[in-house]
């Protein structure tokens, strides 16, 4: 796994921009690369007002969206439309206003679907093993690039410190009771997210500080979940100043004044 860098902007709005150019940088050099690309999608105000930024700005267009295969993190479980849904943001904040392929947006099915979280979880493991190439070496793709947001708890995904699915091998699990509602989750677990080629942990406010502190320290991932979150090539903690506020000096570097 790789070494992470920390990448600090000056504030939340800035860090939700500054993360969209990156987003649209990284997905256009793995287009011409490769032909295609691959990105995990997060929840949470960060995570959706990054996916708005990307919809507002004209560089959007650099992309081919018919070429991208969109996935999700995790997901809550809670019907198709509902406000909870990680799904449900990232559509008004940017999938309804691109061209994409509706084959290449894998979503995490809800009780609508008549599926357990259990059921909707195996499905969509199932759905990441067909994905996968022999060159990923494993049951997920490689993905190009995975967004993560963190809790003040330094929970990732749906992976609450101490819980089960810290210690599942399994790429996708069912959560219950998690401790932020709604209880019932579904969410990749740290073996799927390591698989990432690269991994973005995006965090903003003076609440997470102590637990970017911890994620960037030798805490161990059970009670530390993001301190897990590594990517194979790549690890960013992309940060406002509020959030890098208990990181040691020197460890994180200004990308604006």
């Amino acid at each position: 796994m790789s070494v992470p860098s920390v990448v600090v902007h000056r504030n939340a709005d800035v860090l939700a921009k500054a993360v969209a150019a990156r987003i649209i940088t990284r997905l256009v050099d793995v287009q011409s690369a490769k032909g295609s690309a691959s990105i995990v999608l997060t929840g949470g105000t960060v995570g959706i007002a990054t996916l708005a930024a990307i919809a507002a700005t004209p560089a959007r267009d650099a992309v081919d969206w018919r070429r991208l295969d969109v996935w999700w993190g995790d997901e809550r479980f809670v019907p198709t439309g509902d406000k909870e849904r990680n799904e449900t943001g990232a559509r008004e904040a940017l999938l309804d206003h691109v061209d994409l392929d509706p084959e290449r947006v894998h979503v995490m099915r809800g009780p609508d679907s008549g599926m357990t979280a259990e059921e909707s979880a195996d499905a969509y493991a199932a759905e990441l093993r067909k994905a996968a190439r022999p060159e990923d070496h494993g049951p997920v793709p490689s993905f190009d690039v995975m967004l993560l947001g963190m809790g003040p708890d330094s929970h990732v995904a749906s992976l609450f410190p101490g819980m089960p699915a810290l210690y599942d091998t399994r790429p996708v699990v069912a959560v219950h009771g998690s401790p932020k509602p709604p209880p019932t989750r579904m969410s990749l677990t740290l073996p799927a997210i390591q698989a990432a080629r690269e991994v973005w942990v995006v965090a903003a406010g003076e609440e997470k500080a102590g637990a970017v502190r911890l994620a960037l320290s030798d805490s161990g991932p059970v009670q530390v979940p993001a301190a897990g979150a590594r990517g194979r090539a790549r690890t960013l903690f992309l940060l406002d100043r509020a959030a890098a506020g208990k990181i040691p000096p020197g460890l994180g570097r200004m990308a604006s004044p």
